[in-house]
């Protein structure tokens, strides 16, 4: 049974150089098109540097199946039809589960949603919340069969039962649930200048 789960597909592409606003622009209309496919989460784009010709593309789809159809769509294909004289691509990296999450916030372009990235404290919340458990059951099982080993070699063990685990099983498990809360809009912050405003008022 398939999981439903988020992909992200993050794609390095090498753009011609003095074609940079025609990149630009041809990338703005391929997420106009993918903005109605259904399961379409988010996309964006960003310059390594003023100086570079590597950009760096990413697009959110809700399942692996909705990311199939986009890619497998006549409207991508004819898309992708009119950047082939501005680019290539270098490097293709599709992300389930909690990988996902872990992408700099400064490594999207601002036309991404801000609730593709979670802030780094609710990154740890929803990997400390399964493996505080699962490291603790560890503990108590393997403790009575491995107690006269040497330390490193009861650590080594564990985490390598532990570490399966939590990358298959437990840490998509977690971010399924914490969803709706990793995903929450951040609030946004005051101006500095408006609350000194009420300061000295």
């Amino acid at each position: 049974m398939q999981k439903l789960q988020p992909v992200t597909v993050s794609i390095a592409r090498t753009v011609q150089p003095g074609y940079h606003r025609q990149f630009a622009a041809w990338a703005q209309a391929g997420q106009e098109l993918a903005r109605e496919w259904p399961g379409y989460l988010g996309s964006g784009w960003v310059r390594t540097s003023p100086e570079s010709d590597e950009w760096h593309v990413m697009y959110r789809f809700s399942t692996e199946e909705t990311l199939r159809d986009w890619d497998n769509s006549h409207e991508r294909a004819w898309w992708m039809g009119g950047g082939d004289d501005l680019m290539e691509i270098t490097r293709v990296e599709h992300r389930t589960g909690i990988e996902g999450w872990f992408d700099q916030p400064g490594d999207v372009s601002i036309s991404v949603p801000e609730t593709v990235v979670p802030p780094r404290w609710k990154q740890a919340v929803s990997i400390f919340l399964p493996f505080f458990p699962m490291s603790l059951l560890s503990n108590m099982a393997l403790r009575p069969l491995i107690h006269t080993w040497p330390l490193v070699l009861q650590v080594l063990l564990s985490v390598a039962i532990l570490t399966p685990i939590m990358t298959y099983l437990m840490l998509p498990l977690s971010t399924r649930i914490l969803r709706p809360w990793l995903q929450a809009p951040r609030k946004p912050l005051r101006k500095k200048s408006t609350v000194a405003n009420r300061m000295h008022n």
